[in-house]
C-alpha cells in the first residue's frame, strides 16, 4: 500500500530539515527521507550523538545543528532514517528501500534538499588507495571521531581549510597544505569583497581559520599545479610544482579537493531544465524565487540547487516551507519576508568566494593519461579520443566507452566528463550537457525488486 503524505522531502540536511519543519508547523503531513540514521545532513553529521571534545573540535557553526534539528523534531514531520531513495516519478510517487525492503509514498509536492558533491579532482594516482577527498575525511571525524595522522591536503576552497583548522584543533595538523589557487586570482575577486562585507562574519571566520593553521606551523605551498600521486599498490608520496620547482612529499594519505557542486540527480532524473553556472563551473537547476524548479511541485533547496553553504540552505528550506504552507492557505508574509532578506545577505559573499577559488584550468582539463571516470577505469584520454571520432556528447562517449556507468553513476565523473568534451569541442559546457540520468538513482539489490509489489520503477518519458 502506497503511503500518501502533503510533502516528501528528500534529505535531512539544513535545507531538508527547515523546509519540513516550516511546512509541518503549518499543519501539513510531512515525511524526511535521509539515508544516515539520524539527521543532520553531512554538515551537522553525528551532531546530537557528538562528544563535548569533538563538538569543540568541530567548532561552534556545527553546534547549531542543535538548534535545528531539535525544531524539526517538535515540530511533528515523520522522519524515515537509513531510507535510500531511488526513483521520483513526475506524480511525485516516491520509491526507497530502508533495511532491504523496497517501499513507496505519494506526496503532493517534493522538495530535494540533497545537497553537494565534491567536485571531481581527477589527477594522476589519485585512485591509489591512501587517497580520500577532504569531505570524506570531514565525514570520519564527525561520524566516528577518527583523525588522520600525517595527512597531505591539496587543492582548493573553504572546506579544506576548514577541516585543516579542525585537524589543528584535534591535535593532528596536516602534514602539508597544496593550495591550487592560481597567481592573481585574489585579485580578480577583490572586486566582490564590498559586496562580501554584507554577509555577516563571514571573512572573520575565514581569517580565524588561516591565522590557525598558519600558527600552528603547516607548510602551506601557494600556486602549486601538476599534482602527482605516487606509489605502486598505495600511496607513497605526492609530488607538484611550486616556485618553481618540481617538489615531493612522502606520505601515506592525501586528502583531495577543488570545492564543493551541486548533486543534480533527481532534477536530472525529472528532466529539469538545468543551466550551466560559470561562476560555480557546475550544472544548477533553473528555480523560481520560491526554489521551484520547472518540473511542477518539485523544489530543491540547499546546495542541491546552487552552492550557499549551511546556513543559505537553512533558509532556503525555510522558505520553501513557508511557500507550501502559503499554497495551504496557512501563510506567514512577514516571516517570508524576512527569510528572503536574510538569505540575500548571506549569499553576498559568493561572488568572491567563487571567483577567489574558482578551479585551476588543469583541474578541467586533466591529462590524457588520468584516470577520470574511477568506477571504470576510463582515462580523459580515452574520452577525447572518441570525441574527435565523433561522439558529441557525454551520453554518447558513455554508450561507447561506458563512462558513468559505475556504482557510483557518474556522481565521481559526470562534470569533469563533460567539462572535458566540452573544451575538445570548443564549446559551453551548457550545449555538452550532462548524463541522461535514469532509475534507480542508487544501486539496490534485485532482492528489492523482486518483493516490491508496486514495482512502479518508470518515469514519465520526456524529452528536456
Amino acid at each position: 500500500m502506497v503511503r500518501d503524505v502533503d510533502v516528501a522531502v528528500i534529505g535531512a540536511g539544513p535545507a531538508g530539515l527547515a523546509a519540513a519543519t516550516r511546512a509541518a508547523q503549518a499543519g501539513l503531513r510531512v515525511v524526511v527521507l535521509d539515508e544516515q540514521a539520524a539527521p543532520g545532513g553531512q554538515i551537522y553529521r553525528g551532531v546530537e550523538a557528538a562528544s563535548a571534545a569533538r563538538r569543540l573540535i568541530l567548532g561552534p557553526d556545527y553546534e547549531k545543528g542543535l538548534d535545528l534539528i531539535a525544531a524539526f523534531r517538535q515540530s511533528g514531520a515523520s522522519l524515515i532514517s537509513g531510507a535510500t531513495v531511488w526513483n521520483v516519478a513526475t506524480d511525485k510517487l516516491l520509491d526507497y528501500s530502508q533495511a532491504g525492503r523496497a517501499q513507496s509514498l505519494r506526496a503532493r509536492a517534493v522538495v530535494a534538499a540533497s545537497g553537494a558533491l565534491e567536485r571531481p579532482s581527477p589527477v594522476p594516482g589519485w585512485t591509489l588507495p591512501g587517497v580520500t577527498t577532504v569531505g570524506a575525511l570531514q565525514i570520519l571525524i564527525k561520524g566516528a571521531g577518527m583523525v588522520p595522522d600525517a595527512v597531505v591536503l591539496a587543492g582548493a576552497g573553504p572546506l579544506l581549510w576548514l577541516v585543516a583548522a579542525q585537524l589543528v584543533a584535534a591535535g593532528a595538523p596536516p602534514l602539508a597544505i597544496l593550495d591550487t589557487v592560481p597567481p592573481g586570482q585574489m585579485l580578480s575577486a577583490l572586486r566582490h569583497l564590498p559586496q562580501a562585507l554584507r554577509s555577516k562574519g563571514y571573512l572573520s571566520k575565514g581569517w580565524d581559520m588561516l591565522a590557525a593553521v598558519r600558527a600552528s606551523g603547516v607548510p602551506v605551498h601557494r600556486h602549486v599545479r601538476d599534482i602527482r600521486i605516487e606509489g605502486d599498490t598505495a600511496v607513497e608520496a605526492i609530488s607538484f610544482k611550486a616556485g618553481g620547482r618540481r617538489r615531493r612529499i612522502a606520505t601515506g594519505a592525501v586528502a583531495l579537493h577543488q570545492g564543493v557542486i551541486p548533486n543534480q540527480q533527481i532534477g536530472r532524473l525529472l528532466r529539469c531544465e538545468h543551466l550551466w553556472d560559470h561562476r560555480q563551473q557546475a550544472f544548477r537547476p533553473v528555480l523560481d524565487e520560491n526554489f521551484e524548479s520547472s518540473e511542477p511541485g518539485l523544489y530543491i533547496a540547499g546546495d542541491a540547487g546552487g552552492i550557499g553553504g549551511a546556513r543559505a540552505a537553512a533558509l532556503q528550506g525555510a522558505i520553501v516551507g513557508l511557500r507550501l504552507a502559503e499554497l495551504a492557505g496557512k501563510g506567514n508574509p512577514a516571516e517570508l519576508r524576512a527569510a528572503r532578506a536574510a538569505l540575500s545577505r548571506d549569499m553576498a559573499i559568493r561572488p568572491f568566494l567563487e571567483a577567489f577559488y574558482a578551479p585551476a584550468r588543469e583541474v578541467l582539463a586533466p591529462a590524457d593519461e588520468t584516470i577520470v571516470c574511477r568506477c571504470e577505469e576510463v582515462t580523459a584520454g580515452a574520452i577525447r579520443a572518441r570525441v574527435a571520432s565523433g561522439a558529441p556528447g557525454p551520453n554518447q562517449v558513455k554508450s561507447l566507452i561506458r563512462t558513468g556507468m559505475g556504482p557510483c553513476q557518474g556522481r565521481m565523473c559526470g562534470v569533469a566528463v563533460s567539462s572535458i568534451i566540452a573544451a575538445a569541442r570548443n564549446e559551453e559546457p551548457a550545449k555538452t550537457d550532462y548524463y541522461r540520468i535514469r532509475p534507480p538513482l542508487k544501486p539496490l539489490l534485485l532482492t528489492e525488486l523482486a518483493e516490491y509489489p508496486e514495482m512502479a520503477f518508470e518515469i514519465e518519458a520526456r524529452e528536456p
